[in-house]
């Protein structure tokens, strides 16, 4: 049984993680926008929140156009290594314009639909990195305990990457420039773009030996589907369809509780110490790495499927309780300088939350490989990128409501002009909206995770099956 799996070398795996770390570097970058947007450039907060979110039907178009095409390239380079540089250079230069001239061009409609025209073009160099780092574990190793181990890797290195970049950005540079100014935003690009870059240099090397033409030549006939296939293929694939489900409701519960606004809301007006979020994300870094670990293990032994039930129940389950601890408690108590069983409570709460939902969200790029084995097996389709751009698609759309829906309950409360800052006083409307988006927003992510997985297929039992079957797919493909 064990010879019919292509495992990858430690180096390997280890080198092509840092694909997705590359991407997302601008990831977390773009979570500032509405900041830069708003406080630098001018432009207001709904407007910027609205064309966000339509751009993702932009995101419809280009998805599986990137995917089809990714799926169809097997030249001398191979299939997914232009795709990560182009999409690298492509993310590198329309974040640097992005952030650094949008505020420099006249108030009016020139400039809205100089930053719109900008941010499209963004979304095409993300799609076309993440459609690699999805479609590339597919030929990078097949092994159901060894696609766990990229989750693990690859979420450490994300904890890693977002607490040093929060540390940065809202300890250090906040105070070098006082505020978030367009000095401190050109500073982030340019500090934090070549890191990306280089990246994404180590992804490529990571992939080479195996992104090969002769290796695709294994699997026989492959993305054989042409554009009218590709809605029955996302119809009948049940798989992708719940991981769709779980991993993007998962995502958005994310991206609400880490919005740069929620933070500031929370930490900085509730609590009074905005000093404290960049101190949280260092430490819960070493005990989020330790359930990150714990988490992949449970994955590796028994399946994907089971591992995402488990601690998704935990991220429901701590996260009301630290709800009830902000709600019943006095948030103003929680303070590093005055250690006391607010303190105690929300960091072991929150630590707990944190490593949990990464486990889910780590989880989601390893299970859409077993989504590609799955259609392999059933339609006899190799079709890694359209997987990957199918799940990137909806993906981006749901989780997107993240910066509009932080957009739209600050107009509700009042800041129709500008977000809140840590020097406006406490009402009862932040207050809520703050407990809704850092509490609420999640469990009700997590619920819709939870049906997701009750109706997804690919448990253990189901993967053996499906190995054994493309196994015996590259023996006639010789």
């Amino acid at each position: 049984m064990e010879q019919q799996f292509n495992r990858a070398k430690w180096w390997q795996l280890l080198l092509f993680v840092f694909n997705n770390t590359a991407s997302n570097v601008y990831l977390s970058l773009m979570g500032f926008v509405n900041l830069y947007a708003g406080n630098v450039a001018g432009l207001a907060v709904m407007l910027v929140s609205n064309i966000m979110m339509a751009a993702r039907f932009w995101d419809g178009i280009t998805d599986p156009i990137v995917g089809y095409f990714v799926d169809k390239t097997n030249g001398r380079f191979g299939k997914f290594r232009p795709f990560m540089l182009l999409g690298n250079l492509i993310m590198l230069g329309t974040v640097v314009l992005m952030f650094t001239t949008t505020h420099l061009v006249p108030d009016g409609p020139l400039k809205i639909i100089y930053w719109t025209v900008i941010y499209l073009v963004y979304i095409v160099g993300y799609t076309f990195q993440n459609a690699a780092t999805r479609g590339g574990q597919t030929v990078l190793t097949n092994d159901p305990k060894q696609r766990p181990m990229f989750a693990r890797i690859d979420s450490i290195i994300n904890a890693l990457l977002f607490a040093g970049m929060a540390l940065y950005i809202t300890d250090f540079l906040v105070n070098k420039h006082h505020g978030f100014t367009a000095d401190l935003f050109r500073e982030v690009i340019f500090t934090f773009g070549p890191i990306s870059l280089v990246l994404t240099i180590l992804a490529i090397i990571g992939i080479w030996e195996k992104d090969q033409p002769e290796t695709y030549a294994k699997l026989g006939e492959q993305a054989s589907y042409g554009f009218k296939d590709i809605f029955r293929i996302i119809k009948s694939n049940r798989a992708i369809q719940m991981l769709v489900v779980a991993a993007s409701t998962d995502k958005l519960a994310t991206q609400i509780r880490q919005n740069s606004v929620v933070g500031i809301m929370l930490y900085g007006i509730i609590m009074g110490n905005y000093a404290l979020l960049s101190r949280m994300s260092m430490i819960t870094l070493i005990p989020s790495m330790i359930l990150i670990i714990i988490g992949t293990s449970v994955a590796a032994r028994f399946s994907s499927k089971r591992a995402t039930v488990l601690f998704t129940w935990g991220s429901i389950i701590t996260t009301s309780l630290l709800g009830a601890l902000l709600i019943f408690g006095d948030p103003t108590q929680i303070s590093l300088e005055h250690i006391g069983f607010m303190t105690v409570g929300f960091i072991v709460l929150y630590t707990l939350v944190y490593g949990f939902a990464n486990i889910n969200v780590g989880l989601a790029t390893p299970m859409i490989a077993d989504c590609a084995d799955y259609e392999l097996y059933q339609s006899g389709n190799y079709a890694p990128a359209l997987m990957g751009t199918v799940f990137g698609f909806f993906d981006k759309v749901i989780s997107s409501f993240a910066t509009t829906i932080v957009g739209w309950f600050c107009v509700l409360i009042g800041f129709a002009d500008r977000f809140p800052t840590q020097e406006d006083p406490l009402t009862s409307g932040i207050f809520w909206v703050t407990i809704f988006l850092f509490i609420g927003m999640p469990i009700l992510g997590w619920i819709a995770s939870l049906v997701a997985m009750k109706f997804y297929p690919l448990d253990r039992e189901k993967m053996l099956e499906v190995q054994d079957k493309i196994a015996a797919i590259k023996v006639k493909g010789r």
